[in-house]
This record gives C-alpha cells, structure tokens and sequence, in this order.
C-alpha cells in the first residue's frame, strides 16, 4: 500500500482516505483502503488534517492523521532484530514440519482454494 496523495501537484504518500456520502452531505475520512476505490480519494497526512467540506456537510473522522501511520517502536524493532538473530545462530535443526514431507502436516479443513493444516505432531 504505497499510494501518492491524489491532491493536484501533491507528491506525499496516502495514509488516509476521503469518501463523500452525498445523500448524507457527509464526508468520511479514515484509515487508508486496502486498493484504490473510484470515488473515494487518498490522502497524505498533511491534506488529511487541513480537510474543509462544504458549507452544511457533516465530517466523520475515524482516525486522525496523526495516528494513521504510527512510527515502529525502537524497542518492538530491536526485539524483532533480536528474534530472528536467534533463529539464525541456532545450532538445532528445525523442528517445524519439513516442506518436502507431506506426513507432517495434517489437513484440517478446506474451503475453496484455502486450506487450514497443522503440525502432524502438534495436532488441535
């Protein structure tokens, strides 16, 4: 989810969206959507915040741009860095199920194309 802003001559990247409910006269400004809508428009961060609607209308925010992209945490980063330094420097072979041997997973169920599948060992 990399999207530019679609304000004229704006290069930011998009944190939120702007849709207009026009039978409501409201304006509903929230997280930015997983693909880009037509009708609704991305925002950066600073037109997000400085968003005006006419003159009657009504804006419902659901997050507020600020908190729309929060910065990772300095200790949540070095505690991932830390987790896979670990797992790489481990002198003990995996113990998960192997991908050439299909006898360590169990299928439990299936709908469509989707598969649900455990450990043969760990079974639920």
């Amino acid at each position: 989810m990399n999207r530019q802003c679609t304000r004229s001559g704006c290069k930011g990247r998009a944190v939120a969206t702007l849709t207009y409910v026009y039978a409501d006269s409201t304006a509903v400004l929230g997280p930015l959507a997983l693909q880009a809508t037509p009708g609704c428009y991305d925002l950066c961060a600073t037109h997000a915040s400085k968003m005006t609607v006419p003159q009657g209308w009504e804006v419902i925010r659901l997050a507020e741009p600020d908190t729309l992209v929060p910065e990772p945490d300095e200790d949540d980063l070095l505690a991932l860095a830390n987790a896979v330094r670990e797992v790489g420097f481990s002198d003990s072979p995996n113990s998960g199920p192997q991908p050439g041997n299909p006898d360590s997973v169990v299928e439990l169920g299936r709908r469509g194309h989707l598969r649900v599948i455990a450990d043969a060992q760990r079974r639920i």
